[in-house]
């Protein structure tokens, strides 16, 4: 909506500039100001985007008034009104910007050919300024996306079409050369504690904000020199726990070491992760370096089992995993090993199995303790429970993608039946081995790839016999066959008939 102010120290002349405005632009919004100082003082209330500024005025002059007025609000524009058509008050008002002048008395006519430029060149500017707000809103997205790219090709080992130097480019935030990840665990069912937390993180300090994994949040923080990393981290950690002050037993942040490069992250990722194992502190955050030192005994299950692991979950060998996590936990049980200590490298491994999973695609929960555990039979039972639910939602991902991709694959064939379709050529198509897809075939469809692709050619030549111009040869060819004796026993077989009866069965049906 446009506004509009008269500046005229004459009440009949505003009242009269009005209603032949209004008359011709009922849509704007017309304010008065008897004076220059009145004026000055309705800007701020008004936010007018086009002011009629009479020149001569007692008190505060018209070209007074212009010059204070365009100093604060430099996008408002004038049209001086007076009746001195003089080249001195031309000069000054060219000088503040002044748009155009009507001089006393005009025709209407004249009025509103002046006051309808600008305001025709008012509402050009504001659409244009409001593309310009969409496009740096599109672009504050865009933006938003990078961070959460980059910080998941940092720490979850993404590779992405666009280097993720060109990326971090983009990206107008203040970067270090030391750094450290904290990892936020918030509930999820607030819907807007992201962008609370991103908000918080922001005017703390500068920091890159992850994508929420389940209750994860990772956060990369980068050193402000002028604190210590304690102080710099525990404020931060504060500041974002008072967002949840209602509920903060479900809240916890792990802080991880401080690295000296970003090829180094992960690993202050790994540290923030680990300083998460045990969230029923009385404080509700914790640094890596405050957690308790491991003894060195060859326990690092991982350091064993990790290609093992990495072969089980992509096979979605469940029982195997299952198998070597149990066996582990029992033989440190026999062991008389603590039971802190063993918990915890446990924990590594389940964060490496839900590392592993998102790196297939599938959004799996954060693997942590829901409880403080006491003896070994509650790690069994905890342990157990979190295999679970990340084999429920391993076969629900792969349900979900069989699904589509034997839609992708059965339109391929149907589409591309009268070519020569190996199963390679498939595979290639939709990015799987043909010993899988050979496989899902017969699992999902109870059927093998050959005898649906027969069966996609032999409908095709069904339909195609409805012409009585194409010959048995020219429908075998088409539908894929070089053998057109090798067709007709194909079809025999199928549909219990020769193509030559079939056709003469339908001809027949259809006369």
């Amino acid at each position: 909506m446009t506004k509009l102010l008269i500046v005229d120290d004459e009440q009949i002349e505003r009242d009269g500039m009005k209603a032949i405005l209004q008359k011709a632009y009922p849509e704007i919004v017309i304010e008065q100001a008897k004076n220059g100082n009145i004026a000055v003082q309705m800007v701020d209330k008004v936010s007018p985007d086009l002011i009629l500024m009479d020149i001569k005025m007692p008190g505060m002059s018209g070209l007074e008034a212009i010059e204070v007025i365009k100093k604060k609000f430099p996008k408002i524009k004038f049209i001086m009104v007076t009746a001195y058509d003089m080249f001195e008050y031309m000069r000054a008002a060219i000088k503040f910007g002044v748009k155009d002048y009507i001089l006393k008395p005009s025709k209407a006519s004249d009025i509103l050919q002046t006051v309808g430029k600008v305001i025709e060149q008012i509402k050009v500017e504001k659409e244009l300024e409001e593309k310009n707000r969409l496009k740096q809103q599109e672009y504050q997205k865009a933006l938003a996306l990078v961070e959460t790219d980059i910080v998941t090709q940092l720490l979850f080992d993404h590779v992405h079409e666009v280097h993720l130097d060109m990326l971090v480019e983009m990206l107008d935030i203040k970067s270090t050369n030391e750094m450290f990840v904290i990892c936020v665990l918030i509930p999820q069912e607030k819907e807007n504690i992201y962008s609370l937390i991103k908000d918080k993180a922001r005017k703390v300090g500068s920091c890159w904000v992850g994508a929420l994994y389940g209750n994860q949040l990772p956060i990369i923080v980068f050193r402000d020199p002028a604190k210590t990393f304690r102080s710099q981290a525990t404020f931060l950690a504060r500041e974002i726990l008072s967002i949840g002050k209602s509920n903060q037993e479900q809240w916890f942040i792990g802080i991880g070491r401080v690295v000296h490069s970003l090829e180094k992250i992960k690993q202050s990722y790994q540290d923030s992760l680990i300083a998460t194992i045990e969230t029923k502190l009385p404080q509700k955050f914790r640094f890596y370096s405050d957690v308790p030192a491991l003894a060195d005994d060859g326990m690092n299950l991982l350091a064993f089992r990790e290609k093992d692991f990495s072969d089980q979950i992509r096979l979605g060998e469940w029982r195997k995993i299952q198998g070597n996590v149990m066996g582990f936990i029992q033989a440190h049980e026999k062991e008389g090993v603590d039971i802190v200590q063993v918990q915890q490298r446990v924990v590594e491994v389940l964060w490496f199995i839900s590392r592993i999973m998102r790196e297939i695609g599938i959004q799996t929960i954060t693997p942590l303790y829901s409880f403080k555990i006491q003896d070994y039979r509650q790690l069994r039972t905890e342990v157990n429970l979190l295999l679970e639910k990340m084999k429920q939602t391993h076969a629900e991902y792969y349900e979900q993608f069989e699904a589509a991709t034997i839609r992708q694959v059965k339109q391929f064939i149907i589409d591309h039946s009268h070519e020569d379709i190996s199963l390679e050529s498939l595979g290639k198509k939709v990015g799987l081995s043909s010993i899988y897809i050979s496989k899902m075939f017969k699992e999902k469809l109870g059927i093998n790839y050959i005898d649906f692709l027969t069966e996609c050619r032999i409908e095709k030549a069904k339909s195609l016999m409805c012409d009585p111009e194409k010959s048995i040869k020219e429908i075998s060819y088409e539908v894929g066959y070089h053998e057109p004796n090798y067709f007709s026993k194909v079809f025999k077989k199928i549909c219990h008939m020769s193509p030559k009866e079939y056709r003469k069965n339908v001809l027949h049906t259809n006369r």
